[in-house]
């Protein structure tokens, strides 16, 4: 009798993410269960600090949904927008939690959706969330959601919608626009993004989305089948581990249901768009945007050529972009992105995640340096998010050469990293 070979479980380290860490992590087990292991047997992963003190992390569950549904408003990133579409990765923004769902025309509350998002192509996002110890995750979910879809593509309209969101922004004391920037990127034209709203909620072109710490194999295969079958509503389920150690908490997103059946049913993304280079983006801004604005943004591109830093240019489908790029090791930091509608933007939330900007006093730094740009007034909490700068806000020399030696006090920092 033949033995069967066991493959090896342990896979080729790659980093991740961390909420709460101060270093990277070097993941070591697998994401697969193996035959083996007992069902419910908790697996670890293990955080590499300073290159040698190895720390190991234990999978726990969430105290309570309530505390996975908090994450999720506070952190949108944990719907992992780059599994979610890997050639443009989706960006989210929260319009509301608890979206009273109604079930006749301006009708109440019939239901209660824990959150609805929008991506930046103005596609509905509808997430629901369970703790894996709830037995309703196993079949109640699945016909909640749908519910949910069904009344809110026809009981919603998109005027309902942007209410709520500027309703939330006014709670909270921000301005909706600068929310809708910071979220989506300052490329997002607010008129056009609500009409797109409108127009997918018409065509019923959705996202469903369950979170739990862990998906059930079953919940897996309903989510599979559906997604396959329904166009061009999309169906996925996003399982959200969380790990815990020596006061490191670490969550780790994986999205589940994009089977290839259903990836070919729905075809190539909506939103892929032309590859920008410095020939069609600069012919475009001189088309839009002030000569001095112009220049501003020419003087960027030439400082990184001169410091010898990548430049990533974007494929958004209307407006283009180019982002300056340092790369230290196998670590990319992207450090300002120019887009044409006119605007610099800052990505502080990506920063934070790689050293040195993992501490905060380094982020603190970077920002008080920008705000020494006339006509620059970043909050403190900017350095958790996507601050912009205006071209036309840079167009002054004395304005241009601040930015640019705040850019070059930061790319001096990076190999300490």
């Amino acid at each position: 009798m033949r033995k069967r070979r066991r493959r090896s479980r342990q896979g080729t380290p790659t980093p991740e993410f961390a909420i709460g860490s101060h270093a990277p992590i070097m993941r070591i087990e697998s994401e697969r269960r193996w035959p083996s292991e007992a069902p419910g047997s908790m697996a670890g992963i293990f955080l590499l600090q300073g290159g040698r003190q190895l720390v190991e992390l234990r999978e726990q569950v969430y105290e309570s949904e309530a505390l996975l549904q908090e994450l999720l408003a506070n952190h949108p990133n944990l719907l992992a927008g780059d599994q979610v579409n890997r050639t443009v990765p989706r960006r989210w923004l929260l319009v509301s939690r608890e979206m009273s769902v109604p079930g006749e025309p301006e009708g109440g509350a019939r239901w209660s959706l824990d959150h609805l998002f929008l991506d930046q192509d103005g596609i509905p996002t509808l997430v629901e969330v369970k703790r894996s110890t709830d037995t309703r995750i196993r079949r109640e979910v699945v016909g909640q959601i749908l519910d949910y879809a069904a009344n809110g593509v026809v009981y919603w309209p998109s005027e309902r919608l942007q209410a709520q969101f500027e309703v939330r922004c006014q709670t909270e004391g921000r301005d909706p626009d600068q929310v809708l920037v910071e979220a989506l990127g300052p490329e997002i034209n607010a008129e056009r993004f609500w009409q797109d709203v409108k127009t997918n909620l018409q065509a019923g072109r959705v996202r469903l989305i369950f979170v739990a710490d862990e998906i059930p194999p079953e919940l897996q295969r309903v989510v599979e089948f559906l997604n396959e079958q329904m166009v061009p509503a999309e169906v996925l389920a996003i399982e959200i581990k969380q790990y815990v150690g020596q006061g490191v908490k670490t969550l780790i997103p994986r999205v589940l249901g994009q089977t290839a059946a259903a990836t070919l049913k729905k075809g190539a993304p909506a939103s892929e768009g032309k590859q920008w280079d410095d020939a069609s983006f600069f012919q475009e801004l001189k088309a839009r945007q002030a000569p001095q604005e112009v220049l501003a943004a020419r003087r960027i591109l030439e400082w990184a050529q001169t410091k010898q830093l990548r430049i990533s240019w974007g494929r958004g489908r209307i407006y283009g972009s180019y982002t300056v790029v340092s790369k230290h090791g196998d670590t990319t930091y992207s450090l300002a992105t120019v887009f044409l509608p006119g605007s610099v933007q800052i990505p502080f939330q990506v920063l934070a995640g790689k050293p040195p900007f993992d501490d905060e006093g380094r982020r603190q730094e970077l920002l008080r340096r920008l705000n020494e740009i006339p006509g620059v007034e970043f909050p403190p909490d900017a350095i958790s998010r996507f601050p912009t700068i205006r071209l036309s806000t840079l167009s002054a020399e004395t304005a241009i050469k601040a930015f640019l030696a705040a850019l070059e006090w930061a790319v001096g920092l990076i190999p300490s990293a």
